[in-house]
């Protein structure tokens, strides 16, 4: 006699709760309830004489700490309505719209990203491969990552737009700058992760060096690699940013940080940091997914 087995299905709520979209939601419900919140005592030097002179009272305090023209903290809705405004009332192509300013930051963080990969791998598989690197070297690399980059930044602009090289050159090479580091180090993880047996086997079955890397080393550090990259990506996108300010550049996240902050338009600052958030957000989603099918081609189960 075979007893059929009951499945029981998991309730609305608990579906929701094993997955993310609740608990996203509900930190997202927190930070705008504190933003709303934190806007009235921090609007409070211009908004108050308003107040005092609309009669007080709650309705007028919300009303009016919510809508300044030039808010020391703006509200979220002022936030998205100029985030309406710059991203689907003006062509894309215009300097005003903020998908330009977006497209001309995320072009330097991608040639960054790019280049500080392949400047990250080539390190970490030097040094793996020479003992005497691991020992002179990765010290140097570790000892880099404590200059600051707003003081580093002014130097390669001002040095390499003395050999002629403006724009997207020196943005990147400081995004490179800066995501080449964990890159280096989740990949010099990565390609000693492999067991010792494992590296006597392949000794073992006469391999040389450039064998036991490709066939036993490099595919051990992939999920260290894509860590890493997700690191890197985001990284790379402060960095871009970073590039731009000190040049006064015209375009870029940056060069909208720059004019919000000269003419007082805080609204236009928050916009442009929210886009700068979205667009690292979704850097990093994309490296994701492309980890998830690189494992799916390397035979890991979905």
């Amino acid at each position: 006699m075979i007893l059929a087995a009951t499945v029981t299905r998991p309730s609305f709520t608990g579906a929701l709760f094993a997955g993310s979209a609740l608990p996203v939601a509900i930190i997202v419900l927190i930070v705008l309830v504190v933003w709303y919140v934190a806007a009235i005592p921090m609007n409070a030097v211009l908004s108050q004489p308003l107040i005092d002179q609309a009669g007080g009272g709650l309705a007028n305090t919300l009303s009016i700490s919510w809508s300044l023209p030039r808010p020391v903290l703006p509200a979220p809705h002022q936030v998205m309505a100029e985030l309406w405004n710059t991203v689907f009332t003006v062509a894309p192509w215009r300097p005003r719209s903020l998908l330009y300013h977006c497209w001309v930051t995320l072009s330097s963080t991608l040639l960054g990203f790019m280049l500080g990969t392949i400047l990250g791998v080539a390190l970490a598989i030097a040094i793996v491969h020479v003992k005497a690197l691991n020992r002179s070297l990765m010290p140097w690399i570790i000892a880099s990552q404590t200059i600051p980059i707003l003081a580093i930044a002014p130097m390669i602009i001002v040095v390499l737009g003395s050999i002629g090289l403006t724009g997207l050159v020196p943005k990147s090479l400081i995004s490179m700058y800066l995501c080449f580091f964990p890159v280096t180090i989740g990949m010099v993880k990565g390609l000693t992760s492999p067991d010792p047996m494992q590296l006597d086997l392949m000794r073992t079955y006469n391999a040389d060096a450039s064998q036991v890397l490709w066939k036993l080393r490099w595919p051990a550090s992939v999920p260290f690699l894509f860590t890493s990259l997700k690191v890197a990506i985001a990284i790379a996108l402060v960095g871009a940013i970073v590039g731009e300010l000190p040049t006064g550049a015209q375009a870029g996240i940056g060069a909208r940080l720059l004019n919000g902050s000269y003419y007082g338009q805080t609204q236009q600052i928050w916009a442009a940091l929210v886009a700068a958030a979205v667009m690292s957000s979704g850097l990093v989603w994309l490296v994701g997914f492309i980890e998830r099918q690189v494992a799916r081609a390397m035979g890991a189960k979905p």
